[in-house]
């Protein structure tokens, strides 16, 4: 029977939106956080699923324990999908979220609204110890606002505008953005990878 996998990401925010999402799992659900020695993962792939892959695979080789793992992007169509897997440090090593949405907001100062279209993308990697890998996806579609809006969130969420709502993901709440975020779809997928492998008795 499943019993517990290792959560492989040091974002605290990351860490509590996927626990929400995942806390209908009957399974014990272990944050990296939990272990901070534990070495950061050079995230070298040329793709969200080789550094989800990538990421999944070391935290399962290193704690002996099934791991699960993601990577997200923004994909802003008149950058031509940039920054994508540069996201978490596109205005530099440590920066901070404010920092990427300034510099985001400012290449996009003069872009008229329709050409504003942009993408979140997610890729969540499942890795057993004895080197078995699933992969999951996600992508929801929207635009970049011309300034931050909202509160809540993290990352690209006070710019990622979501026609459905009229809001921003930092003006939703955490129940309706874990309803429909990329992010959210991917996990639902995972859920049904670990239901699967819960059924054929195949053990963490």
């Amino acid at each position: 029977m499943i019993k517990e996998i290792v959560l492989a990401t040091k974002n605290r925010h990351k860490n509590e939106e996927i626990k929400s999402i995942l806390k209908d799992l009957d399974i014990k659900i272990i944050p990296m956080t939990s272990f901070p020695d534990y070495p950061a993962t050079i995230e070298d792939g040329a793709t969200l699923e080789e550094n989800a892959a990538k990421k999944a695979r070391e935290a399962a080789e290193f704690f002996k324990k099934w791991a699960i793992a993601d990577d997200s992007g923004l994909e802003v169509d008149y950058l031509n999908g940039s920054p994508g897997i540069y996201s978490a440090r596109y205005a530099g090593r440590n920066c901070s979220y404010d920092d990427n949405n300034k510099k985001l907001l400012a290449e996009l100062k003069n872009v008229p609204e329709e050409k504003r279209t942009a993408n979140f993308r997610t890729v969540i990697a499942v890795a057993s110890p004895d080197g078995r890998l699933f992969l999951a996806d996600g992508k929801i579609f929207g635009t970049i606002k011309r300034h931050t809006v909202g509160i809540d969130g993290f990352g690209y969420d006070p710019v990622f505008y979501v026609p459905e709502y009229g809001k921003t993901f930092a003006e939703l709440s955490c129940e309706i953005k874990n309803s429909l975020s990329h992010r959210a779809e991917a996990l639902q997928k995972v859920k049904k990878i670990i239901k699967n492998l819960s059924n054929l008795q195949l053990s963490f």
